[in-house]
C-alpha cells in the first residue's frame, strides 16, 4: 500500500484528521513528572498523552530536535515512545532533512527503517533529486517544505520568482514529481489561511497536506480544515502540538489533553466539506 493509500485508510478509520504534535519539552512538562521520573519524564509524559487521545488521532508527529537534545537518553525515549503508538496511527518524523544525496539516503534509513516512521518533513532547498532517497520508499511519506507556519517564512517562500513566490514553485514542483512518486506531500501552515488555500487550489486533490500553526500559533482552524483538504474532505492533516499536550501542568495533565483533542477532532470534523 502506498503512503497516500495509507494517509486514507488512518483518517477513515478513525474518523480524524488530527495529529497530535508530540514535541515534549522537558522544561515545560508538569513538575509532579520531573521529580518523579527526572529527564525519563519525557517519555512517561508521552504514554500519558498517546494513551489518553489515541482514538482521537490519525497521527502523532514527533519533532526529532526535542529529543536529540537529550542525548542518547532522549533517542532511547524517542524509540520507546514509537513502540507505545498504536497500529494504524501514522508516526511523522518532523526532522526537516534534505542534504545531497548520499547523506539524504542515510537520513532516509535513519528515520524509515530505524526507528520506523511512516513519514517525514523534508526541506526541497537542495532540490527535489536530494530527496530521491526518501521517495523511494513507496509506501512513506515525504512532506515537503512548502509556506511554514512561523513569521519568518516570508523572508524567503514569499520571495517573487517570475511573477509568483517561491512557494508555489515549489507547491508546483513537488505536484509534478508526484505523477512519479505517490508518496510526496506539503507542508502549509494554518497561520496563513490564503496561502493554504492558493496552494490547494494549484496541486489539486491528489498530494496530502500537512498543516501545522493551530493552536499556540493562532492558526485559524475553520479556514485550515476547509482550503487544506481536497474536494473530499480528505488528505490533509491538522497537527497541534502544544494546545494540547500542554493544556494543563498538573496531574489532570492527560484528561486536560483529551478534553483538547476531542474539542479540536470535533471542530475539524463540522468544518470538512460535505464528501462529493
Amino acid at each position: 500500500m502506498g503512503f497516500n493509500e495509507g494517509l486514507l485508510v488512518a483518517t477513515r478509520a478513525r474518523q480524524s484528521l488530527l495529529c497530535v504534535g508530540l514535541d515534549s519539552d522537558l522544561e515545560r512538562l508538569p513538575p509532579h513528572l520531573l521529580r518523579e521520573f527526572g529527564e525519563r519524564a519525557v517519555l512517561e509524559f508521552n504514554r500519558w498523552i498517546i494513551e489518553a487521545t489515541k482514538d482521537l488521532v490519525c497521527a502523532y508527529k514527533l519533532n526529532l530536535a526535542f529529543y536529540e537534545q537529550l542525548g542518547p537518553t532522549g533517542l532511547g525515549m524517542l524509540e520507546e515512545t514509537l513502540a507505545s503508538i498504536p497500529e494504524g496511527v501514522l508516526k511523522i518524523a518532523d526532522a526537516k532533512r534534505g542534504d545531497i544525496s548520499s547523506t539524504a539516503k542515510a537520513y532516509a534509513k535513519a528515520i524509515f527503517d530505524y526507528y520506523g516512521f511512516d513519514a517525514a518533513t523534508v526541506n526541497p532547498y537542495l532540490g527535489l533529486e536530494a530527496l530521491e532517497p526518501f521517495l523511494s520508499y513507496s509506501d512513506r511519506g515525504a512532506f515537503v517544505l512548502c509556506r511554514t507556519s512561523n513569521p519568518g517564512a516570508r523572508e524567503f517562500q514569499d520571495l517573487e520568482c517570475d511573477g509568483r513566490p517561491l512557494y508555489l514553485w515549489v507547491a508546483e514542483a513537488v505536484a509534478r514529481a508526484s505523477e512519479r512518486f505517490g508518496n510526496l506531500g506539503l507542508v502549509v501552515g494554518a497561520t496563513w489561511p490564503e496561502e493554504l488555500r492558493r496552494v490547494r487550489e494549484l496541486v489539486g486533490d491528489g498530494l496530502p497536506i500537512l498543516i501545522p500553526g493551530v493552536g499556540a500559533q493562532a492558526g485559524d482552524l475553520e479556514r485550515a480544515v476547509r482550503y487544506g483538504t481536497n474536494s473530499r474532505g480528505e488528505l490533509a492533516i491538522i497537527n497541534v502540538s502544544r494546545a494540547v499536550i500542554f493544556a494543563s501542568a498538573r496531574e489532570d495533565f492527560a484528561q486536560a489533553a483529551r478534553a483538547a483533542a476531542q474539542r479540536l477532532r470535533d471542530e475539524i470534523e463540522r468544518s470538512r466539506p460535505r464528501r462529493s
